[in-house]
């Protein structure tokens, strides 16, 4: 049987009672009846009509969720949404008028939260809205590991900007995009217990069923990797109750 390791602590969550949006949107006649709403429904909300414009934004006020348009002139969403997960830790929600299951899957593994489908409700948005932030609050803060950068943990090295799992006798092991993101998600929170919940969101969000895949038949693939003995794991834990643990340190190499 697993014994759970020293737990770490999240921080209690909180509402999202006045949390700060920004809205990226280039159609003005949507945009501003947007912001208007989630004003009036208590938030508060900045617009950028581009990417350069929500550029300068980030990097001047804090937000706890972006709600951004896929198609936009210049710098479309998918590539913000890109580089806004390189380096910032915020929620995001696409907006898109393509409601193709693949669209969907490559706006989430961009890094986004939710996908929305045009046309919309502004209380469907609103509704997701909520629950994205209220699910980012109730996870445990990441480390913001850097991208395209070398991971060692015990014998193992995970190469990230190739998406490669190394062995200690330099063989590559190949990784389902479900079983990167669930190493990627341990690795940025190491020695916590995660509750199956918490691993959902952090690997595949609102769109689970797009992987086909629950959280213990992942963890079971990817022991069946990294384990010397899968039965008798000791990086990856089970917290009898709580969820999963990842057990060992995590260093970044180059």
């Amino acid at each position: 049987m697993d014994t759970p390791p020293r737990l770490g602590q999240s921080a209690p969550a909180k509402t999202d009672e006045g949390c700060h949006i920004l809205l990226v949107e280039d159609e003005r006649n949507m945009r501003e009846p947007l912001a208007d709403y989630f004003q009036r429904n208590g938030f508060r909300v900045m617009q950028a009509s581009h990417a350069l414009e929500a550029r300068h934004l980030l990097a001047r006020y804090k937000f706890e969720l972006i709600i951004l348009d896929i198609m936009m002139p210049g710098e479309d969403g998918l590539s913000l949404c890109r580089s806004i997960r390189e380096k910032l830790d915020i929620p995001t929600i696409l907006l898109s008028a393509k409601a193709e299951e693949t669209d969907r899957i490559v706006g989430l593994e961009m890094g986004a939260d939710d996908y929305v489908v045009k046309p919309f409700a502004p209380r469907e948005l609103l509704a997701r809205a909520k629950a994205v932030i209220r699910r980012a609050q109730s996870l445990p803060r990441s480390r913001h590991l850097p991208a395209q950068k070398t991971l060692q943990f015990g014998v193992w090295k995970l190469k990230t900007g190739a998406r490669q799992l190394v062995g200690k006798d330099g063989l590559v092991v190949p990784l389902s995009t479900g079983e990167f993101n669930l190493l990627i998600a341990f690795l940025e929170h190491p020695r916590i217990v995660l509750s199956r919940d918490q691993l959902l969101d952090l690997t595949q969000g609102r769109e689970a069923s797009a992987f086909d895949r629950s959280i213990d038949n992942l963890i079971s693939r990817v022991r069946k990797k990294i384990e010397a003995d899968p039965k008798s794991p000791t990086y990856i834990l089970t917290v009898w109750g709580g969820g999963y643990c990842f057990a060992m340190d995590v260093q970044v190499i180059s």
